[in-house]
């Protein structure tokens, strides 16, 4: 019986020359059929055309656009610096070319596209936004990379069947704006506003412009400097970066750690470029302690749980960092965030997360801002 192909969604993103979050966007709206290998999202070579037969088929030549397909935007189409200007953050930078395993979505079904259920067209087999017909299961996409969203996630399958979690492992920045632009459902962010002090809610406001939206405590943890085993260069503090010849082991744009240490940098005065590295950038807090392990930097900015697991690494807490949850308020949406609040005030999700040493729970569940 002969195999038949299958792509990733970073090579349907090249096929169709779209953003990888609209392949996502696609999947999780069920135009697109996807599935699950390990942590990889395959779409076999068959649906990849049945998609683009119904395509060709809604758009009639009056209507046709060039290299827009349904369920994109022109935006989306646009260049990342595009983007950005037409964006209500203009000069962010946001990341869309991180590894398949970063991005990877977990669901543990196959996803079906409303032609598999319905004999209509697949756009009008949607009743809003990440929902298919009725009978199936709504696709709710969570950005984020702490292990506390798979417990969540876990929790969310467990106490409905009406919704399907999906990860997209992307940093705090990029969460937001994908929220913003329709394509997230729930975010988890922790961004230093360096002026004020305060963690996510100046951001929040600032992106999610125009939107109803509640804002929800997850947890709170350390974050500070990874340094090799004993500290040889004696880093104890955000001044001590100022060193020469320091090597670093960075974060991506757009992630929670590299808008800490940004904000660092700029609140004491420390040029980035006196910093050996700092353009090259690792997207995951485990990618930057593993540097510093091995001994190539002298110093990474994340969180402590990444130290103990790679080993050979110390770590210098600095500040205590507040990570939190946005859900848009919008049709359809109100139930499943009335069940996201029940699961993170319920003491079975508190215990889980009071396992992870470092882990902050006292807040967890409590409604920080509403818009």
């Amino acid at each position: 019986m002969t195999e038949e192909q299958s792509y990733t969604t970073e090579e349907i993103a090249k096929l169709l020359k779209i953003s990888k979050l609209t392949v996502y966007d696609l999947i999780k709206k069920g135009d697109l059929v996807a599935y699950r290998v390990g942590k990889q999202m395959r779409i076999d070579a068959a649906d990849l055309d049945a998609y683009k037969r119904r395509s060709k088929q809604l758009q009639s030549p009056a209507q046709a656009r060039p290299n827009v397909l349904p369920g994109t935007t022109t935006t989306e189409q646009l260049s990342t610096e595009a983007v950005q200007k037409h964006s209500p953050v203009a000069g962010l930078s946001t990341v869309t070319d991180q590894s398949e395993s970063q991005h990877a979505m977990t669901s543990n079904h196959r996803i079906a596209s409303p032609s598999q259920t319905a004999s209509t067209s697949f756009a009008s087999g949607l009743t809003g936004y990440g929902q298919n017909i009725a009978g199936s299961a709504r696709h709710l996409v969570i950005t984020g990379q702490d292990v506390s969203l798979d417990i969540l996630m876990r929790h969310m399958e467990k106490q409905s069947r009406n919704i399907r979690p999906l990860r997209s492992f992307m940093g705090s920045l990029d969460g937001l704006i994908s929220m913003y632009r329709g394509e997230s459902d729930l975010v988890s962010t922790h961004l230093l506003d360096g002026d004020t002090g305060e963690y996510n809610l100046p951001y929040i406001r600032k992106i999610l412009t125009g939107w109803s939206y509640v804002v929800v405590n997850l947890l709170s943890r350390p974050a500070g400097l990874y340094v090799p085993r004993g500290n040889p260069r004696q880093l104890n503090d955000w001044t001590d970066l100022n060193q020469s010849n320091l090597r670093l082991a960075n974060r991506e744009k757009g992630s929670g750690a590299r808008v800490l240490l940004d904000e660092q940098l700029r609140l004491h005065g420390i040029s980035a470029a006196g910093l050996l590295g700092y353009d090259v950038e690792e997207t995951s807090h485990m990618g930057v302690a593993a540097k510093v392990s091995s001994g190539e930097a002298d110093v990474g900015v994340g969180i402590e749980k990444a130290a103990r697991l790679v080993g050979q690494v110390d770590f210098i807490p600095l500040v205590q960092e507040r990570y939190d949850l946005v859900m848009l308020r919008k049709q359809g949406n109100e139930a499943w965030i009335e069940s996201v609040l029940h699961i993170l005030r319920s003491p079975e999700f508190r215990q889980e997360l009071r396992a992870f040493e470092g882990y902050d729970v006292s807040r967890t569940g409590e409604v920080l801002f509403e818009a």
